[in-house]
Order: C-alpha cells, then sequence, then structure tokens
C-alpha cells in the first residue's frame, strides 16, 4: 500500500536508477540527471519530466481490506504515470546531436534491463505494493509529442515517453463496523399440519 508520496518516489526511483546507469560513463555526475519540465531545465543533461497522471481501470477496486476488528478501509484506487525523457547536450553543436542519442539509447537500456519497479532495484517504496509497477515504452505520434513538449520558442527536441502503472494509493476513507457480538436463537417444535 502506498499514500500520495508514492507519485514523487516513482520520479525519485527513475532518477536513481538511471543515475546508476549513466554516471560516470555518460554524464559526469548524479546532478545532471533530474526531474524537471523542458522550459526550467537548468543545468540538467536528462531530464525526467512527470507530464500527465491517469486513473488506471484495469484493475478491480470493489474489495474493502480490514483494519483491525472494527474498521475496513475503502479500496485504493491506482494511476498510470506519464514521462518524458529529454537530453541536453552541452557539447559543440557539431557533436551535440550525436551525444543526445548516445543518452537516449542508454536511457533505454537501463529501463529494459529493469522494467518492473521491484523493491531490490527501485527501493523500499515499492515494496508492499499488491501490484509491482512497470515501466512501459509509449509510441506517440508526432503531432502529440510536439503538444507534450508545450515549450513556447523552443523546438522540439527528441524524447522518449513512458508510462510507469500501475501506481498504488491508498485510500484515507475507514468505516466504523459493529461486529456480531451475541445471538439470539429461540427453539421450539414446529407442529405438523395434521396435529393443528
Amino acid at each position: 500500500m502506498a499514500n500520495y508520496n508514492i507519485i514523487s518516489d516513482v520520479s525519485e526511483a527513475l532518477v536513481r536508477i538511471l543515475r546508476g546507469g549513466m554516471v560516470p560513463d555518460i554524464i559526469p555526475n548524479s546532478e545532471g540527471i533530474g526531474v524537471c519540465h523542458p522550459s526550467d531545465k537548468g543545468d540538467v543533461s536528462l531530464g525526467i519530466c512527470l507530464y500527465d497522471i491517469h486513473r488506471n481501470n484495469d484493475i478491480d477496486t470493489t474489495e474493502r481490506i480490514a483494519i483491525g476488528a472494527d474498521k475496513l478501509r475503502a479500496p485504493s484506487f491506482y494511476l498510470d504515470l506519464y514521462y518524458m525523457i529529454t537530453a541536453y547536450s552541452s557539447s559543440d553543436i557539431k557533436f551535440r546531436s550525436l551525444e543526445e542519442s548516445k543518452m537516449l539509447g542508454r536511457v533505454m537500456q537501463v529501463i529494459e534491463g529493469s522494467p518492473v519497479m521491484k523493491p531490490e532495484i527501485y527501493g523500499k517504496a515499492f515494496a508492499d505494493m499488491k501490484y509491482p509497477p512497470r515501466i512501459e515504452m509509449l509510441d506517440p505520434d508526432t503531432e502529440e509529442k510536439h503538444r507534450i513538449w508545450n515549450v513556447p520558442d523552443q523546438p522540439y527536441k527528441l524524447s522518449l515517453f513512458y508510462k510507469v502503472y500501475p501506481i498504488e494509493i491508498e485510500s484515507e476513507r475507514i468505516k466504523q463496523i459493529t461486529r456480531v457480538s451475541e445471538a439470539e436463537f429461540t427453539f421450539g417444535q414446529i407442529k405438523k399440519p395434521e396435529d393443528v
């Protein structure tokens, strides 16, 4: 089960796994990989942007969870998180495109190597999840990519798009219930119709 922090935990886990697979061979230091919007990237060489969140309707969320003997928690709800990952090389313009292609190639390789957010790889935030989140590469069309980019006065940069799902958030709705503590029975003999 996870609380609302899980959304930022997923973003941090992506940063952590990419730093582990790209620093220092591809990107010199860990601060070069971070969560940012393309319009506010600062000194980041590899930017991870959470651009959309949808409710996941593929999981049945009708089952209430017992808490002790007298409480029931409403079912968790599940989300799909959508990420855009963009490379920003500071190399000379002659080499910039090649450097960025190399970064994106390594991103795909790292994520493909660990496409399920298991706690031993991505961290303890994912330890108690009923459904370990998966990372799936998306293939939006060119128009959709430009719409997601949405940075005025900056041309679209080649980017990768991923969906991370299902992300569980537990409900805070708790219902007090009364258990049956005693029952009263009346015993008697049923009269047959011929006895009446």
